[in-house]
């Protein structure tokens, strides 16, 4: 069967112990995302998280990056971290319009990520998703999320996420408890367990893993070994794929990034 893209990336791209790691000595911070976006194929955007930008921000990031990258856009804060999600919509209508389609095609999914102790909530989390806009500016939006609270695991989230074609993120982490179920068009991933002391972020014999894992994922198939809340397979269709060396290991992340790469090649 074809295989759909696969996009290896990190988390941002401003970090000091990058300097000298992976960015060459002497290059100026200016010059770090050029250097980024041609070293890997996707770049996760975490300052969203954190604040707003202007529209001449995001078309400067597209502009800095080549043809092929992706960027997908972790979602403002004042959007995921509420009692009550339901009531989010006027923040999610001013994250989404700040600018964010000025990526172009080089704009990726949405990332939309809950708080640990952000409890299962259907009826309040069904209202959140039907808040998601599919559009903006005639631009297709696509969305992700990422729950990490044990209570989500359970058939009728999955459901809804299906039904709602968000996918759901599969994150491999030492602190949370993980959802592989494909519930979207696309797959999203974060590889959160990594350690500084790993030359790779990753110990190197589990890289043979995550290789075929990707292209599994990019080729339609349900990868095994995974943690399944269904037994239900999604359509065998290609699904572009991103995976993200992410938190843990962060330092060595942009090698690890490099070196699936290298073996995805």
């Amino acid at each position: 069967m074809a295989q759909a893209p696969i996009r290896i990336g990190i988390g941002g791209w401003t970090f000091e112990p990058w300097r000298g790691t992976f960015y060459p000595e002497g290059l100026s911070q200016k010059k770090e995302l050029e250097f980024a976006s041609r070293a890997l194929g996707a770049i996760e955007i975490n300052g969203t998280y954190y604040s707003t930008f202007k529209p001449a921000t995001f078309e400067g990031w597209s502009k800095t990056a080549p043809d092929g990258f992706v960027f997908t856009v972790k979602a403002s804060r004042f959007c995921t971290n509420r009692k009550v999600l339901a009531e989010g919509g006027e923040s999610i209508r001013r994250f989404v319009s700040q600018g964010l389609v000025e990526l172009g095609d080089k704009l990726g999914p949405i990332f939309w990520q809950f708080m640990a102790t952000k409890k299962f909530e259907p009826e309040d989390f069904r209202a959140f998703l039907a808040l998601l806009p599919r559009d903006e500016a005639g631009v297709k939006l696509r969305h992700a999320v990422q729950v990490r609270h044990e209570s989500f695991h359970v058939p009728e989230f999955v459901a809804m996420c299906r039904d709602a074609g968000v996918a759901i993120v599969y994150a491999d982490s030492p602190q949370y408890p993980a959802i592989a179920d494909i519930t979207g068009d696309f797959v999203y991933a974060r590889l959160e367990a990594g350690e500084d002391e790993n030359p790779l972020c990753y110990p190197e014999s589990d890289f043979p893993r995550w290789t075929e894992v990707a292209k599994t994922w990019a080729s339609g198939g349900r990868p095994e070994g995974l943690p399944y809340v269904t037994a239900e397979a999604p359509p065998a269709t290609p699904r572009e794929t991103f995976l993200f060396f992410i938190h843990g290991g962060k330092v060595r992340a942009p090698a690890a990034a490099q070196e699936l790469t290298r073996r995805l090649a």
